[in-house]
């Protein structure tokens, strides 16, 4: 049995955010956006409620796809197609909430090995029809829908049963690892060895390993184990030129990479059936630590220096001033967050250190590996650190990051609850442009704000780092006024900061895929020219433009 996110929003049902003990979250919406956290939420319909439209794929499509996987696992009810019709984007949430699913699988199909996955493509080529695989549902940029004007029957491919840590070489420090796993379950089949993967997006609960691959995934502890792309050593498609297997080496000069090519494919390729990735023994230790610094340039700076110098942490990450000031408010009351930072670090950064209150931004650093190891570059970190006006206030706060770091989307469903939107939107750029490009950012979101005509906020982080630079996280949250669609206000508000990123030697995104959200910066990012060789590749494997058409490139 495959267990899938609730229809209407993220996680599973029963599980949701809650501000009563958070005192100070309220106010502050209430201030920076005029979002009201105490208003009563709106009500999401019942999908019985809702028109769903029957599905159309022809008798002998089911009975092919039957003969493939046996009929327990063809599906075309309605929930099962309204869960594979979107993944979980802003904008995918408020259409489905409107009962808006545009062009909705007509068959959800659950192969359980690779033979099965070959059989279930040859049959969709066969009868002409568009795939689209599925992993978690947890997409935010579009990656996962038909176009609407789509003819063909479609059919969401889950990866679900696919979920099999099939082998560990630990002379190599290799796994193979099925596609369909989604985080915790490859990380209890890893760890139960005394292996970790070490890669933990914020989507991690329920994400897989081949959507990770798909979209050029980043965990939260790339700083130490690298992104999806450094993690992935060998890949296996099922395409429709057949299998595309890469060997298990740790480099190859074979001509241009097939593994790259898979990388951010989207499904445009084929569908993802297992991963090599390199793994890593269990820590003997970990911590993340919490530091202030007087102001975010003096943070990025102490971010740029760690990234030179001989430090080698698992997590940097720093936030801006706005961001500073929501995690305070989101700290619960009588919390040791909560105690460190509304009494003692105030008073010591304001008195002792000279800190303005209002632009003291909070960092987390994590540290892995054997005692010694965690010593040094404690040490080493902390001396950049203080050479940059900061100070460190311990593991508490760090702790309970560590423990929260996959809540943050519910609290994107919860303002939507109360008729608010809020999103998220992430850059990489050059060191030197990182600060120029974060305040352009925010006027460029604040300017749209006004062009909607409401007030909104906008904030940021640094979450990892690399030789040349590193991404910025951006969050943005706002009321529509009444008399306007929030879509459209959205669109206005996540373009303008999306072009800010262009405009600023940013990319498009840094580790949330292309889909068809950010398809209109493609160009601007990887040039026509780099545009027009996507296309090619596409084409060339898939001239039927059965998989997932409309993803990436047009």
């Amino acid at each position: 049995m495959v267990e899938h996110m609730k229809w209407y929003g993220w996680g599973q049902e029963g599980v949701a955010f809650h501000h009563e003990d958070k005192p100070a979250l309220a106010p502050f919406a209430r201030r920076m956006a005029g979002i009201d956290f105490d208003a009563p939420p709106v009500r999401v319909p019942e999908l019985s409620e809702l028109t769903v439209p029957a599905p159309q794929a022809p008798a002998a499509l089911r009975e092919a796809f039957t003969a493939a996987v046996g009929a327990e696992h063809v599906h075309d009810d309605d929930l099962d197609r309204v869960v594979h019709c979107y993944g979980k984007s802003m904008r995918d949430l408020v259409r489905i909430r409107r009962g808006d699913f545009g062009r909705l699988p007509d068959l959800v199909v659950y192969p359980g090995d690779e033979a099965q996955v070959e059989a279930v493509l040859r049959a969709a080529l066969e009868h002409d029809a568009v795939v689209i695989p599925f992993g978690g549902g947890s997409n935010i940029v579009g990656s996962l829908e038909a176009p609407r004007e789509e003819t063909r029957p479609v059919v969401s491919v889950d990866m679900g049963r696919l979920r099999l840590v099939l082998e560990v070489d630990e002379t190599s420090q290799l796994a193979r690892i099925q596609a369909g796993a989604l985080g915790p379950d490859l990380e209890e089949q890893l760890n139960a060895r005394g292996w970790t993967l070490g890669h933990f997006p914020d989507s991690f609960k329920h994400s897989t390993l081949g959507g990770w691959i798909a979209t050029r995934s980043s965990g939260m502890q790339s700083d130490r184990f690298g992104d999806i792309a450094d993690i992935t050593r060998a890949v296996r498609v099922v395409t429709p030129k057949g299998v595309l297997a890469t060997r298990r080496v740790p480099v190859q000069s074979a001509g241009p990479s097939l593994r790259e090519m898979v990388l951010g494919s989207e499904g445009r390729l084929g569908l993802i059936t297992e991963a090599t990735v390199q793994v890593h023994r269990l820590a003997e230790e970990r911590v993340i630590l919490a530091y202030f610094f007087p102001d975010y340039g003096s943070g990025l700076a102490a971010m740029h220096d760690i990234a030179a110098s001989d430090a080698s942490p698992s997590i940097t990450r720093v936030s801006d001033e706005m961001e500073t000031q929501f995690t305070m408010a989101t700290s619960k009351k009588g919390s040791r967050v909560s105690q460190l930072l509304n009494r003692a670090v105030k008073l010591y950064a304001s008195k002792r250190k000279g800190f303005d209150l209002s632009r003291m931004c909070l960092s987390f650093i994590g540290y892995e590996g054997s005692s010694a190891h965690v010593k040094r570059q404690k040490q080493l970190v902390g001396e950049i650190v203080k050479r940059h006006g900061g100070f460190g206030v311990g593991s508490g706060p760090g702790t309970l990051y560590d423990q929260k770091k996959f809540d943050t989307p519910y609290i994107r469903d919860f303002i939507l609850d109360r008729g608010a939107y809020g999103d998220v939107s992430e850059t990489s750029s050059s060191w030197a442009t990182l600060k120029t490009l974060h305040d352009n950012v925010v006027a460029a979101a604040q300017k749209a704000f006004a062009e909607v005509g409401t007030r909104g906020f906008v904030f940021c982080h640094l979450s990892h780092s690399y030789h040349i630079g590193a991404c910025q996280y951006f969050t943005f949250a706002f009321q529509p006024p009444a008399d306007r669609d929030g879509l459209e206000a959205y669109d206005i508000v996540k373009g303008a900061i999306q072009q800010a990123f262009i405009d600023n030697g940013g990319t498009l995104s840094h580790h949330h895929a292309v889909g068809r959200e950010h398809k209109p910066w493609i160009a601007e990012d990887v040039s026509q020219a780099g545009v027009e060789v996507i296309g090619a590749l596409f084409a060339g494997v898939d001239p039927g433009r059965n998989l997932n058409p409309g993803a990436v490139v047009d």
